[in-house]
């Protein structure tokens, strides 16, 4: 199995590379994102470990331009920062797994071990109610032909609920995978975002895509 690793801290990158390749990996080591993206995209890996905090190119930056280019190696994103909105920023741009420094060595080779058993995600479908679009990969919506400007929090909650349109979905579940597992804020900001999103893909055209179920929480109308 073949790694490559994104770090500029040098002694950081090269104990994770020694402790890789004592477990049988292949490991190539890049310290700017802007090596780190020339790497990934000029050869195969099985998956990456991209630090957010890089000079030249930052993690997320190197993140969005391989999505954006269909390149759907596994990433698991490091970082010395600890917050929720970094952990969701991450997933929204296509991350596959987080790890807040420090961590143990041992949890990061069972979540890389993770990774590898699912392997790279075959490319997202462009997910589609009526006239309304949303292409993952692209990271666009449009309704008709018209393009709609969306925050990373209101694509990543748009995207939730077209993937289970039909469904009604409580404000939990929707904070659970749009936010965060151990969001513990007020949940009554999922309504706010949804009021964004009516705003931004419903009142012009003069439709409804998102309905309140009363009790219980929101769903697309199929």
């Amino acid at each position: 199995m073949r790694l490559l690793i994104v770090e500029d801290e040098m002694e950081f990158a090269e104990t994770l590379r020694r402790g890789l390749i004592a477990e049988g990996f292949t490991v190539d080591v890049a310290h700017t994102g802007r090596d780190g993206l020339w790497s990934a995209t000029e050869h195969d890996y099985d998956a990456v470990v991209l630090d957010i905090m890089l000079p030249e190119l930052s993690g997320y930056e190197v993140l969005k331009r391989l999505r954006a280019a269909e390149n759907w190696t596994p990433v698991l994103m490091l970082t010395a920062k600890d917050g929720e909105y970094d952990e969701a920023d991450a997933f929204d741009l296509g991350a596959d797994d987080y790890l807040s420094k420090p961590f143990s060595f041992v949890v990061l080779l069972a979540r890389l071990r993770a990774l590898l058993r699912r392997g790279a995600p075959a490319r997202p479908a462009v997910l589609t109610v009526r006239d309304l679009q949303l292409d993952p990969a692209a990271r666009t919506v449009h309704r008709g032909e018209t393009r709609i400007e969306l925050t990373a929090r209101e694509f990543g909650l748009l995207e939730f609920l077209l993937r289970r349109q039909g469904a009604a979905l409580t404000k939990n579940e929707i904070l659970g995978h749009v936010w965060d597992a151990h969001y513990e804020g007020d949940e009554n900001v999922v309504e706010v975002y949804v009021g964004y999103l009516r705003r931004k893909i419903d009142a012009p055209f003069g439709t409804q895509t998102i309905e309140t179920v009363r009790g219980v929480g929101y769903r697309v109308i199929p």
